[in-house]
């Protein structure tokens, strides 16, 4: 296998590997996807890989002026992300549920892809996790690899997206399935538990202040 394809699957493996444990992107792709449609769930985890891949490119091109003005305003950028997990959580929380069955609607795309990509993006600790990584396998314009690292930043974009796909996928079969109640009650806990997030997120900024 060549250098660059290998790069490349490496990062299929790690994009997938970051997006696959369940969190609030997690919780909200699915209640989407049971909301609204597969397409809203996709659409909500391409907006996380998107940020995830920007992030990459920071770390993978040694652009340090952008990367260390994130890192100093993380406090600020990580509870502007933590109030908006609340404001989410809230408003998922009194959502109305459309009727079972509803034909999936391609209204409030855009809003699925902007918001799980602000939540993303409000994690500027993600460029450290990226240059550690480039720094291990020795890749990155820093050390003159910069088409290798691209290759890489490219497969995490993939990888995420193939897990969101996938996902969104699965959690669609049982759309169908769900009477008006039952939608309710997963508005109300997928609201409940990505408030919870937003409230675990604010408490550990409280030893930065």
């Amino acid at each position: 296998m060549s250098g660059g394809l290998a790069c490349f699957v490496k990062g299929i493996v790690l994009g997938f590997s970051i997006a696959a444990p369940v969190g609030p992107i997690g919780v909200l792709c699915m209640r989407r996807t049971l909301g609204s449609g597969m397409l809203h769930g996709f659409l909500s985890g391409m907006g996380a890989a998107t940020a995830d891949g920007l992030y990459g490119c920071l770390a993978a091109f040694g652009v340090t002026a952008i990367s260390n003005l994130l890192l100093e305003q993380q406090s600020l950028i990580r509870l502007a992300g933590g109030l908006f997990l609340l404001y989410l959580g809230i408003s998922t929380f009194r959502a109305i549920p459309e009727g079972a069955g509803t034909r999936e609607s391609g209204k409030g795309l855009l809003r699925s892809y902007v918001s799980a990509f602000f939540l993303t993006i409000t994690n500027p600790m993600t460029i450290l996790s990226f240059g550690a990584v480039f720094a291990g396998l020795g890749i990155g314009a820093a050390r003159g690899n910069s088409v290798l690292a691209g290759l890489m930043v490219s497969g995490v974009v993939a990888g995420s997206a193939l897990w969101w796909l996938t996902l969104s996928g699965i959690v669609s079969v049982f759309r169908e399935k769900l009477d008006h109640g039952q939608l309710r009650w997963v508005n109300r806990s997928s609201g409940a538990i990505i408030g919870c997030f937003g409230v675990a997120s604010l408490v550990s900024l409280l030893h930065l202040f």
